[in-house]
């Protein structure tokens, strides 16, 4: 395969890197941005829009044009006018496509994105081995399947790799997975040699914290400041200062498994492998979910996808736990609310993906706790991508890349 991404890899600053017309590249990352953001849109709208002259969004646009970034799309006009129409431009999704690989503690999630982020394809792979290079190794031969099967004649920029734990992009490199038993494994290396592709490697937080900045709800997009909460088998962070992504020193930033948030009525939350009790991951675990349900005879085995299924099937009890995590959510929401103060918010948690009024649970809680929060309501939201938001979230990571640089990459491919 032939990949068209060539930007070097991401660093933890977010800066631009570039050697060269630093200026040319962020005008044109601007020009390309402000189109995902409001097309189809015509040039001198753009043009208004940045404070760009006309003739830099002109001399942009034809070069994302050329590089099969954006295209016309000429509108009918209901009858003659004078002067030169003005035709607006929008993003090309015919010639290129992002792939994207998260990898959760039981299973493995293959997507394909066009450039505004939609999901073309999607499929989930339970795990047969958890070790690193039997998933990795997986993981990519899938991904080499899945393309063949679905770019239909669009060519992939790249694969993202996203998952939970300490995640260092830098070096591509998966640092610790607890519940995987993974340590120091070079997932970028494994995966671009099976790929012949340029593979990112990004935790899900920093990632879908990217993802709601470029393509998220109009609460979420572009926003300067901003703290995204993942709570799955791993609970994750991703602080945004400044528009940009905080990696902080080897990119361990973002851990919050132990903020101390006691236990419900419910869950009582088990002995955190770091010895305390009522640590955040410990007590809402998907997996402590699921050993509830299975001790207390509501589930004959502990398995969290059956728990979401009474969820979605409106058994009381099951509305009555997702109601407690929603709550003890809360609480750690309310203290990254206190120490981080940002605009906004947002939880990515299957209960609240499924049934949005648990939202309400964890406002209340909120409200209870923070002292810098007025309004829970305006300030804590539910992620923009429900369902698919563990694709999404190792798409963005190629994407985020694209609209950043988007002079890196090459032609598109010649139409037939």
């Amino acid at each position: 395969m032939h990949a068209l991404l060539r930007a070097p890899a991401p660093q933890p600053d977010g800066g631009d890197q570039l050697a060269g017309d630093g200026r040319r590249t962020a005008t044109a990352a601007v020009v390309l941005r402000t189109i995902l953001d409001h097309g189809p849109v015509a040039r001198s709208t753009v043009a208004r829009l940045t404070g760009l002259s006309a003739a830099a969004v002109s001399r942009q646009s034809t070069e994302l044009a050329d590089l099969g970034l954006i295209r016309e799309r000429p509108v009918r006009r209901p009858r003659p006018a004078i002067g030169r129409p003005h035709v607006p431009v929008d993003i090309d999704t015919r010639s290129h496509l992002v792939g994207g690989i998260h990898i959760a503690l039981r299973h493995t999630t293959l997507v394909l994105m066009d450039l505004r982020g939609r999901v073309l394809a999607e499929q989930r792979i339970p795990h047969r081995d958890r070790a690193a290079q039997a998933v990795l190794a997986d993981a990519g031969d899938r991904m080499a399947a899945f393309l063949d099967e679905h770019t239909c004649g669009r060519r992939p920029l790249g694969v993202g790799l996203a998952s939970g734990g300490w995640i260092d992009p830098a070096r591509g490199v998966v640092v610790r997975h607890t519940q995987l038993g993974w340590r120091d494994v070079p997932a970028q290396a494994v995966l671009e040699g099976r790929l012949g592709l340029p593979v990112r490697v990004e935790s899900h937080s920093r990632a879908l914290a990217r993802a709601e900045q470029l393509m998220g709800s109009h609460r979420t997009r572009a926003r300067m400041s901003l703290v995204h909460l993942f709570v799955g088998n791993v609970v994750d962070a991703a602080i945004v200062t400044g528009g940009i992504v905080h990696h902080g020193p080897r990119s361990a930033a973002g851990d919050v498994s132990h903020l101390p948030v006691g236990s419900g009525p419910t869950l009582a939350g088990g002995r955190c492998p770091c010895g305390r009790t009522g640590c955040f991951q410990a007590t809402v675990a998907e997996q402590a979910l699921a050993e509830h349900a299975a001790g207390t005879g509501l589930l004959r085995e502990a398995r969290f996808p059956d728990v979401l299924a009474a969820l979605e099937a409106d058994e009381p009890w099951a509305v009555a736990l997702f109601r407690e995590r929603a709550r003890l959510v809360g609480r750690a929401v309310a203290l990254l609310l206190d120490v981080i103060n940002p605009e906004i918010l947002v939880v990515a948690e299957a209960g609240i993906t499924r049934r949005p009024e648990l939202l309400d649970d964890l406002h209340t809680e909120v409200a209870e706790r923070a002292h810098v929060a007025a309004d829970p309501r305006r300030t804590v939201v539910a992620s923009s991508f429900g369902t698919r938001t563990l694709g999404v979230a190792a798409g963005s990571i190629v994407l985020h890349e694209a609209y950043a640089r988007p002079l890196e990459i090459g032609p598109p491919p010649a139409r037939t």
